[in-house]
């Protein structure tokens, strides 16, 4: 448990950065090679093409707060506001009611991707680790790029002591997010720390 509270600083600095000052859906300034893209799926691939590409960490961080813009809006005013007002709750420390709505926008939109990672992260807050899990896997079924969920995944698994599976998953986010700096030093202090074991 001690362990859970030394990664939760770590873990909500990965999976929700962008949530207190991008509560409202945006749309994003288009880019030139962006700007004939009209469907969510197109904007995101050639979103995360470029992100696979980027090596300034700043101009990463800009595409990965793009690709966010794109994840929160659910194409639903609805399952929108039901989101604000989950973010609302959540910050006025109403984590049951915030748990309340999310599982509304869920069983709403079953395949919006932000329902379940902000879930997730929810659960993870109020230390509710296997249901956080659970809802990572469902947000990687529906988004298998989801950085932020891969990030959540990799904190909790080497909080357990898991650190070859959370290796792996760092990997993983490094194969979305190759320029992400806490990423790499997280896999590389795990790759140190799991030589040393084998030596």
């Amino acid at each position: 448990m001690s362990a859970m509270r030394f990664f939760l600083p770590l873990i909500l600095a990965l999976i929700v950065p962008a949530t207190a000052g991008l509560s409202q859906p945006a749309e994003p300034a288009p880019q030139p090679e962006a700007a004939s893209l009209t469907t969510p799926e197109q904007r995101l691939d050639a979103l995360f093409l470029d992100l696979k590409k980027e090596r300034d960490e700043s101009k990463a961080r800009e595409l990965a707060d793009r690709i966010r813009l794109e994840w929160q809006d659910s194409g639903s005013a609805t399952v929108n506001l039901l989101m604000q007002s989950a973010d609302k709750a959540i910050t006025d420390d109403k984590k049951t009611v915030a748990l309340d709505i999310l599982d509304q926008v869920i069983v709403l939109a079953p395949s919006y991707v932000e329902g379940w990672n902000r879930r997730a992260t929810l659960h993870f807050q109020m230390g509710n680790y296997r249901k956080s899990m659970s809802d990572i896997n469902r947000v990687l079924a529906i988004e298998p790029r989801h950085f932020g969920a891969i990030a959540g995944m990799a904190t909790m698994l080497e909080a357990a002591g898991k650190n070859e599976l959370a290796m792996r998953a760092w990997q993983q986010f490094l194969d979305v997010y190759p320029s992400d700096r806490k990423a790499q030093e997280q896999f590389g202090e795990l790759a140190e720390k799991l030589a040393g074991s084998r030596t």
